[in-house]
């Protein structure tokens, strides 16, 4: 064979293998040996190991600065943590069914997990067993729902709402103490709560009125609570109204307004034998202030009608600071937001959860610059 043939064959030799190389990995397949990273699809999208968690959050309402402040925390902590969050919320406390519409809307665009702040905890709990059997992670935050079904509430985040209702009555009382001892007739202490359907909100009334039944009978007074059914009903102790020293009464307004707050605490606050009145979260808080407005009855003198609220706002740490609230409690809804998320990732990736007590303090004129509390009033 001469040596040109020998060359050409050769040649046809060579080309082949090139081209059975090439084969080998036109489909984008990493060929042996190769350390480089796969080339991103077309469209320039992650892998679905790659994409960032997805949360649906869901708040009672928009209609106090509470509900921006946790909103405000959960967004900061999804951006340090990189994942996705979206807010949503009804206008108003009171519009329970468009909560949980809201609730349904969420379960059905399937996200990683939902954040929820029940407005009505018996409302959500057909909701709550239809995200467990979707497959989606539920965490409630600033209120629970304690008889949802097994499994489907992993964790709560919130204050620990009696607890706080307790630390209310216990301030009130360094200013009614001795008013209650020296009292030759009955005085009367009010309870304003915008709800009787909230774990959070009925938590902490009774939280007060326990306490204070407790605090009034240890000063050798009887007490009898009155008003709202549920919470009259719910109280460790009724008493007699005939003939009790201290009467608690306990007013819920037909919906969770500003307005409709003020209107019940008038009530109270018109009544002659009034000497204390509690407004257990920002709306009727500053209802309390609202129907003050026009009686001029508040303040922290003997002589005057003593108010604690709850929460924070502009208005509220207004009223604290210049005298006419005594006092209030304030929560930490930023908080509250920031282990919310921390608490749906975990439970996204499938790692154990627990409630969470995101912690409240007593604060008053003298303590409201003080580190511990000042980052907790928000406005």
């Amino acid at each position: 064979m001469s040596k040109k043939l020998l060359a050409i064959i050769f040649c046809i030799v060579l080309i082949t293998s090139v081209l059975a190389g090439c084969e080998g990995t036109k489909s984008g397949q990493t060929a042996a040996g190769d350390t480089s990273k796969p080339a991103e699809t077309s469209s320039g999208t992650k892998t679905d190991a790659e994409k960032p968690l997805n949360f649906i959050i869901i708040v009672k309402s928009y209609q106090s600065t509470y509900w921006l402040a946790a909103v405000k925390g959960a967004e900061e902590q999804a951006k340090a943590r990189g994942v996705n969050c979206t807010f949503n919320g009804p206008n108003s406390e009171s519009d329970i069914a468009d909560q949980v519409q809201m609730f349904n809307d969420a379960i059905n665009s399937k996200p990683d997990g939902i954040g929820i702040a029940a407005c009505d905890a018996s409302a959500v709990l057909d909701s709550l067993q239809a995200a467990k059997e979707a497959g989606i992670p539920v965490i409630c935050f600033d209120s629970g729902v304690p008889d949802a079904p097994p499994g489907t509430v992993l964790a709560t985040a919130s204050t620990d709402n009696y607890k706080a209702g307790v630390t209310a009555a216990q301030g009130m009382w360094k200013a009614i103490e001795n008013r209650v001892k020296g009292a030759t007739g009955k005085v009367r202490i009010g309870v304003v709560n915008q709800d009787a359907v909230s774990e959070s909100i009925t938590n902490r009334g009774l939280g007060f009125i326990d306490e204070m039944t407790t605090l009034c009978k240890g000063a050798g007074k009887s007490v009898a609570v009155v008003g709202n059914d549920f919470y009259v009903n719910k109280a460790k102790e009724k008493g007699d109204e005939a003939s009790a020293d201290v009467i608690i009464e306990v007013r819920v307004p037909s919906q969770t307004t500003t307005e409709l707050c003020a209107t019940e605490a008038s009530a109270i606050l018109n009544q002659s034998d009034t000497i204390g009145i509690f407004g257990s979260n920002q709306v009727a808080a500053e209802g309390v202030l609202t129907a003050n407005q026009n009686l001029g009855v508040l303040g922290s003198t003997d002589d005057k009608i003593i108010a604690v609220g709850f929460d924070a706002g502009s208005i509220i740490k207004a009223a604290v600071k210049d005298g006419t609230m005594y006092g209030a409690v304030t929560q930490s809804p930023l908080k509250m937001g920031q282990v919310t998320v921390d608490l749906l990732i975990s439970a996204a990736k499938g790692e154990p959860v627990s409630d969470v007590d995101t912690g409240g303090a007593w604060y008053n004129k003298d303590n409201m610059d003080d580190p511990s509390i000042a980052p907790n009033l928000y406005d």
